[in-house]
């Protein structure tokens, strides 16, 4: 190799979110070539699982011109730059590159590991710990404190949906995966039954395997219908249920808990009328039989209750105008 021959400069990138020293080939094939390895962080997680390998690390941090000169002559250099990057290093060798006065080294950003889908959910977790530990409001919150936002971001959810405002959506989608978090990180201070995000995210996993046996398991499903028949078939077997009533919360609005109890009427084969008003009686009585004809033919009442209530919005502002 001649004393002029260009060298080659390594970026080598890693993610915070997947374990120390699980690299890629590529990156144990870099590491273990190189002529020099350079970290100027000496409390990157990556450097113990390197220096095992027999991967000789030095706690460095050249400059761009630095690291040019020393590549010079076909060397490799591997930078391993801090999590956040190194913004000081990768602008000063765009500045060089770009002055044409220099003999650039070949420059390659090497990711050694990659994120994998819901790796930043990660991130999302240690939010919320720094939050929960550090914040006065948030560190003093409990369940029954939040409870009321766990309602209001829902119904923001649904609205979003409704109105098919893709940005709003996913704003609301995490909002609601906060509060998800949020309490899962109070449950962890809990004196007798902790348990953390982790567990409630065990515990979905298996429901969700245990209830799909056509996908997980041996059984078979062709429709959706089929698909609601083991959903039931196993979450009866699950609870243990004496009523088809049993496990609907009482305290959802009343137009979407009239519906729920028709489906389960319904679905359980069960003939089971609806009070019936006499002669223009009661008014929840007859809201009821409404909500049950809804059902019925597949109509979500709630749903197109407010949708017309949001026509009927609409024409009031219209007649504020006019006014």
């Amino acid at each position: 190799m001649t004393a002029d021959a260009p060298g080659r400069i390594v970026l080598l990138t890693t993610s915070h979110r997947v374990a120390p020293g699980l690299l890629s080939w590529p990156a144990w094939q870099v590491l273990h070539g190189a002529d020099r390895v350079l970290c100027a962080d000496p409390a990157h997680p990556q450097l113990p699982y390197l220096r095992e390998a027999g991967v000789m690390v030095e706690e460095a941090a050249p400059d761009a011109q630095e690291l040019v000169d020393d590549s010079a002559g076909g060397r490799t250099l591997v930078v391993i730059p801090p999590g956040e990057g190194d913004a000081r290093l990768t602008d000063g060798l765009a500045r060089l590159a770009g002055s044409g006065r220099v003999q650039m080294p070949d420059l390659e950003l090497l990711p050694a590991s990659y994120d994998l889908p819901g790796a930043r959910l990660l991130d999302l977790v240690q939010v919320m710990d720094t939050i929960r530990a550090e914040c006065p409001w948030s560190s003093a919150q409990t369940h029954e404190g939040l409870a009321k936002y766990g309602i209001e971001e829902a119904y923001e959810l649904v609205e979003a949906i409704e109105a098919g405002d893709r940005e709003e959506l996913r704003e609301e989608l995490g909002d609601v995966l906060l509060q998800v978090v949020f309490h899962a990180r109070i449950a962890q201070e809990d004196a007798e039954e902790p348990f953390s995000i982790d567990d409630v995210a065990g515990t979905i996993v298996e429901k969700l395997i245990h209830r799909h046996p056509h996908v997980f398991g041996t059984e078979t499903a062709e429709s959706a219908e089929d698909v609601k028949a083991h959903w039931r078939r196993t979450k009866a077997a699950e609870k243990q249920r004496e009523s088809v009533t049993d496990g609907i919360p009482l305290g959802q609005p009343a137009l979407a808990l009239a519906t729920k109890l028709a489906s389960r009427v319904r679905t359980a084969g069960l003939e089971v009328a609806a009070p019936v008003s006499v002669g223009g009686g009661d008014l929840g009585e007859r809201l009821l039989s409404l909500a049950v004809r809804a059902e019925a033919e597949g109509v979500d009442p709630e749903s197109a209750l407010r949708a017309a209530a949001r026509a009927y919005r609409d024409a009031i502002r219209m007649a504020e105008q006019v006014d």
